[in-house]
């Protein structure tokens, strides 16, 4: 099975700006993130940048840096023009990896990308059990549902299932934890389906929900979607965010 990875690394971050190179114990956050896909046996890792100080960076410890339009909208319009970039086979299969997230699991990496190569679906993704009931409740953490194939049936900020009997009654003591699922932003997708998807017409859900794999369920097709085997950690936001990391792998040195 062969795959390709893309990283996408924008410059701008309100929270944190120039998060791509964000120092973590001397080397910028992106290299964390660019190692650990390498390790997950993808043929190809690519960085995809807007900005030419996250293009000098990425330069010092790989070649292959694609520096792309600074116009794009959304995540998946630059993983477009990336795929015209390397003209890519459409049935290749690329796993869109966020340039933030330092504590990236590769063998999470190599799981969704298998997770697409033995479907038929055009994408897929992963998902983590949720053990805070707080983040039941929270819009920031994106519950996902799927049928007994694997495939989603929706994603949402809202708490889904919704579990009539506990929740009706606000006692959030009798709600089952383990109904729940929380979707993590890896993608794979086929590379011929990322036109396809931006061809599509904007559906109310994604608008609604702010959320843009809802445009794929929308038009009626498949995403696959199964647990991470590894952990997955959050990815770097916030000034306390990097903190933590930081910590993190201080500790485990």
């Amino acid at each position: 099975m062969e795959f390709v990875v893309v990283i996408p690394a924008r410059y701008a971050s309100t929270r944190l700006p120039g998060k791509p190179l964000a120092d973590i114990l001397g080397k910028p956050m992106l290299q964390y993130v660019y190692e650990a896909a390498l390790r997950s046996g993808a043929k190809d890792v690519y960085i995809a940048t807007d900005h030419p100080l996250v293009f000098d960076a990425a330069k010092r410890f790989t070649d292959n840096v694609l520096m792309t339009k600074d116009s794009h909208q959304s995540g998946t319009e630059r993983l477009a023009e990336v795929v015209d970039l390397l003209s890519l086979e459409k049935e290749t299969i690329v796993v869109n990896v966020q340039g933030d997230e330092p504590l990236l699991a590769s063998e999470n990496v190599a799981q969704v990308a298998k997770l697409l190569h033995d479907s038929d679906a055009p994408m897929a993704t992963l998902s983590v059990d949720i053990h805070d009931i707080d983040e039941v409740f929270n819009p920031n953490a994106v519950k996902v549902v799927s049928n007994a194939k694997n495939n989603a049936l929706y994603f949402s900020r809202a708490s889904i299932p919704f579990q009539r009997d506990s929740m009706l009654n606000l006692d959030k003591n009798a709600v089952k934890l383990e109904a729940f699922q929380r979707h993590v932003g890896i993608y794979a997708y086929r590379a011929g389906f990322i036109k396809e998807y931006l061809a599509l017409p904007v559906s109310p859900l994604e608008v609604l929900e702010s959320l843009e794999q809802l445009r794929v369920l929308y038009h009626g097709y498949d995403i696959k979607v199964q647990k991470a085997n590894f952990p997955v950690h959050a990815g770097v936001d916030t000034p306390e965010d990097l903190q933590k990391v930081i910590d993190y792998l201080s500790n485990a040195v």
